[in-house]
C-alpha cells in the first residue's frame, strides 16, 4: 500500500500487543499500540486511523465501552473485537455496539490480516459508489447517468458494466481483487458470476478503445487493473 493504513490497537496483554504490532507493521501497516482502553480513547482523540482492534477484556475501560465512546465519535470506522471468550452474549453485543469483525484467542494472525484488508475493501466499495464522475484519459465517466463520454460520442452503459467500471476507476493503476468484484458487482464469487464478469471486461475494453493510453490488464490469480494516465474524482 502506498499510503499506510493506520490501526489503532488496544490490548492490555503486552507480550501479544507487542507481537501483533510488529507482525501488523510487517505487513504494511502503521500500528499505536495502546495498554487499555482509557489510554485508547485518548489515542483515538488524537490520531487519525482507518481501523480499531480492541481487547474486550482490558483494565480502567473494556473494549465494549471504548467501541461505544469511538462510535460516538466517527460512526464508520472499522473494529474487530479479540476476546478470549467464545460467548454468544459476548459477540451479539459486539455487534450491536457496531463491530465489523470478532476473533476468538487464540488465532493465526494471517487469519486477522485477511479479516482486516476484507473489511477495508468493504469499506472502501461503499465510499467508491458515493463518486459521480471520473475523468479517465480522454473520457468523462458519469456513475449517475451510466454515460461514458469522448469528444461528442457517448456510450450508454448498462448497470453492471457502469458499477464495474466505477470499481476499476476507484482503483485506478492498482490491483481491483477479482474476488471483492464479484461480491460487490454480483453479490457471489462463483463460477458463472466470474465468467459472465470476463464478458463484461471485454465490453468495457471495446467502449474506451478510442483512448489507446487506456488499457484493463488481467493480473493472474488476483484480478484486474485499469491502467490510465489520469483518473479523477
Amino acid at each position: 500500500m502506498d499510503e499506510k493504513q493506520r490501526i489503532l490497537l488496544c490490548d492490555d496483554d503486552e507480550n501479544l500487543g507487542m507481537l501483533l504490532r510488529e507482525y501488523l507493521q510487517a505487513k504494511g501497516f502503521y500500528v499505536e499500540l495502546c495498554p487499555d482502553g482509557d489510554a485508547g480513547y485518548k489515542a483515538f482523540l488524537k490520531g487519525k486511523f482507518d481501523f480499531c482492534i480492541l481487547d474486550v477484556m482490558m483494565p480502567i475501560k473494556d473494549g465494549f465501552a471504548l467501541a461505544q465512546e469511538i462510535r460516538a465519535v466517527n460512526s464508520e470506522i472499522p473494529i474487530i473485537f479479540l476476546t478470549a471468550k467464545d460467548m454468544n452474549e459476548d459477540i451479539l453485543k459486539g455487534f450491536k455496539i457496531g463491530a465489523d469483525d470478532y476473533i476468538t484467542k487464540p488465532f493465526r494472525m494471517e487469519e486477522l490480516v485477511l479479516r482486516i484488508e476484507a473489511i477495508l475493501r468493504r469499506v472502501s466499495g461503499k465510499k467508491y459508489k458515493n463518486k459521480t464522475l471520473y475523468n479517465i484519459g480522454s473520457f468523462q465517466f458519469d456513475t449517475q447517468k451510466q454515460l461514458l463520454t469522448i469528444g461528442d460520442q457517448q456510450t450508454k452503459l448498462t448497470t453492471k458494466e457502469s458499477e464495474l467500471l466505477s470499481l476499476l476507476c476507484a482503483h485506478a493503476n492498482e490491483i481491483l481483487q477479482r474476488d471483492f468484484a464479484l461480491k460487490t458487482v454480483w453479490t457471489d464469487d462463483n463460477y458463472f458470476n466470474a465468467r459472465s464478469m470476463d464478458v463484461y471486461i471485454t465490453k468495457l475494453r471495446k467502449h474506451l478503445k478510442a483512448d489507446s493510453s487506456i488499457e484493463i490488464i488481467n493480473i493472474h490469480g488476483k484480478g484486474y487493473k485499469l491502467i490510465a494516465p489520469e483518473v479523477e474524482a
